[in-house]
C-alpha cells in the first residue's frame, strides 16, 4: 500500500460521498480537487458544475481556478451569473454544493469573510462569492476543511454562509444545509436532534482525543464511531494525477 496524508485522506473521504449522476456545484480549493477525483474513480456521471457558468464541465486536468478556460472548454453549456445563480442554484437544482470554509462553527456556519471584527479586522478574507446561495439552496451541502482550534472555533467571526444558525435553530433556507464537514481527521454530522455537529466517523489512525484537541469547542462525539477506510491505490493514483495537472485520457 502507498503511503498517503491526512490531506490525501480528507479528499478521498469527501470524493467518495459523492453519487454517479450527482449535480455538484463545486468550489475553490480541497472542494475542487475532491470533486475531479469523485469524476475519476467511482463518479464518471458526476456533473461539475462551477459558479464561473460552466455547467457539466470534463476538464481533462484539475482546474486551478473556477475561471479555468478547460472548464468553457468541455462543459456542455456555459450560462451567466445571474441564470447561474436563479435557474439552478436558487430553483434546486444543485444536488451537492461542496465548499469550504476559513471557520466554522458547531453548527455548521462558515465565515471566508473577515477574522476579527468586520469594520476592522484583523485579516480580511477573499469572501464568500457564491457560498452564501449554494449553502441556503443546494439539496445537500458537504464542508471540506481543516480541523483546529484555530478554524473549529466557537463562534465565527462572521457567518458569510448560514448553516444552522447561531444557536442550530434558525435556519429557514430552501436546501438541507450542511450535512457533512469532512477534515484531516474524521467526519462530522450534525445531530438530528439539535444541528451540533458531532463526529461520528475517524479516519484511521486518528484517536477522539486528537479530535477533541482540534476543536475551539467541546467537541460532541457519536457513542459508536465508525472508522474511515483507508485510500485504496485507484484513488491515491488519480489524486495524485489530478495534483500533478497531468491529463486524463477520456
Amino acid at each position: 500500500m502507498s503511503e498517503w496524508t491526512s490531506a490525501d485522506m480528507m479528499n478521498v473521504a469527501a470524493a467518495r460521498e459523492l453519487l454517479d449522476g450527482d449535480v455538484c456545484l463545486v468550489g475553490v480549493g480541497p472542494p475542487n480537487l475532491a470533486a475531479n477525483l469523485a469524476r475519476r474513480t467511482h463518479a464518471p456521471n458526476c456533473r461539475l458544475v462551477y459558479e464561473s457558468g460552466a455547467i457539466d464541465a470534463k476538464p481533462r486536468k484539475l482546474p486551478l481556478s473556477i475561471g479555468d478556460d478547460d472548464l468553457a472548454a468541455t462543459a456542455v453549456s456555459v450560462v451567466s451569473v445571474p441564470e447561474m445563480f436563479n435557474f439552478w442554484v436558487g430553483a434546486g437544482r444543485i444536488d451537492v454544493g461542496f465548499l469550504g470554509a476559513a471557520q466554522i462553527d458547531r453548527y455548521g456556519n462558515i465565515n471566508t469573510t473577515v477574522i476579527g471584527d468586520h469594520a476592522n479586522p484583523k485579516t480580511r478574507l477573499p469572501g464568500a462569492g457564491g457560498a452564501p446561495e449554494i449553502a441556503a439552496a443546494a439539496g445537500r451541502v458537504i464542508v471540506i476543511v481543516k480541523q483546529s482550534p484555530r478554524t473549529f472555533v466557537e463562534r465565527v467571526d462572521f457567518i458569510s454562509s448560514v448553516g444552522y444558525g447561531p444557536t442550530g435553530r434558525e435556519r429557514q433556507a430552501p436546501g438541507a444545509g450542511p450535512t457533512l464537514v469532512i477534515t484531516d481527521h474524521g467526519v462530522l454530522q450534525p445531530d438530528p436532534a439539535t444541528n451540533e455537529l458531532t463526529m461520528t466517523r475517524l479516519h484511521p489512525g486518528v484517536t477522539v482525543d486528537q479530535a477533541v484537541a482540534a476543536t475551539g469547542w467541546a467537541l460532541k462525539v457519536a457513542d459508536s464511531i465508525e472508522a474511515v477506510a483507508e485510500p485504496t491505490e485507484v484513488e491515491l493514483t488519480a489524486l495524485r494525477k489530478l495534483r500533478n495537472r497531468e491529463l486524463f485520457d477520456e
